[in-house]
């Protein structure tokens, strides 16, 4: 008899994500199978919702939409810093990666979006925010 992912097993999956225009965001070949707890909210919503009832060896496409995934884009996590307020030292190029500590003392990283000759407009947004993900999933073990 087969069995069945379900809430509670361990189960580890082959995968490639794409982007709706067919741009690969990430994938698992070359590297070990990943492994989770179905149910245990360690992967994005709409995939462990994906993965319930498949079968070892089974490959499935499954769709998530924005909410499921890692949310859409909030125009709030989004903001302008004057170019005085950045140190020399720190890159401003368009796509650049950076941490910034919040009054708190929370680490975030943000992406430099856009620049103008008085401000740098730095994006808290997950890179993903806002995007329907589409993975080909292999289950290999279910333990």
């Amino acid at each position: 008899m087969t069995q069945a992912a379900k809430a509670g097993d361990t189960l580890r999956i082959h995968y490639t994500g794409r982007l709706n225009d067919g741009t690969v965001f990430d994938q698992s070949a070359g590297r070990e199978p990943l492994g989770f707890t179905l149910g245990s909210g360690e992967i994005i919503p709409g995939l462990e919702k994906g993965v319930v009832g498949m079968e070892v060896g089974e490959t499935r496409e499954v769709t998530i939409a924005p909410e499921e995934a890692y949310g859409t884009r909030d125009a709030g996590k989004i903001q302008a810093v004057p170019r005085e307020a950045i140190p020399d030292h720190i890159p401003t190029d368009l796509g650049t990666q950076l941490e910034v500590t919040t009054q708190d003392g929370q680490t975030i990283p943000v992406v430099i979006a856009k620049t103008t000759e008085s401000h740098v407009e730095l994006d808290a947004n997950h890179p993903l925010a806002g995007e329907t993900l589409n993975f080909d999933v292999t289950l290999i073990e279910i333990a």
